[in-house]
């Protein structure tokens, strides 16, 4: 018999919990683009709509494991976000900014 997880969850102890709840954050830091634009609560149909495209060019874009910054720009842009591009090093991280400028470019 199916239980609820309201009930699975308050048998837990509180270690366990928040043991969850952690690696719940982490899972939540990051994700494939497919996961993230279901977080976000939209279809790939109302990805498409905001992108100028069709269903099947967002599931193209979402199965891709290589694709341009400015693609990726625009999904982020689309789901309500904005991309940023950072170098982590051992002693700091770096923002990359010259990927702005592309936009810029476009529009001009």
């Amino acid at each position: 018999m199916a239980r609820k997880y309201s009930e699975l969850r308050a048998k837990m102890s509180p270690t366990a919990r928040a043991q969850a709840e952690e690696q719940t954050r982490q899972l939540l830091k990051e994700m494939p683009l497919q996961e993230l634009r279901q977080a976000r609560k939209m279809s790939q149909q109302q990805m498409a709509k905001s992108l100028h495209t069709n269903q099947s060019n967002v599931s193209r874009i979402e199965k891709r494991t290589d694709m341009y910054i400015s693609t990726l720009r625009n999904v982020i842009k689309a789901m309500g976000g904005d991309l940023e591009v950072v170098a982590r090093f051992p002693d700091g991280s770096v923002r990359i900014n010259q990927f702005e400028d592309i936009d810029e470019a476009i529009k001009t």
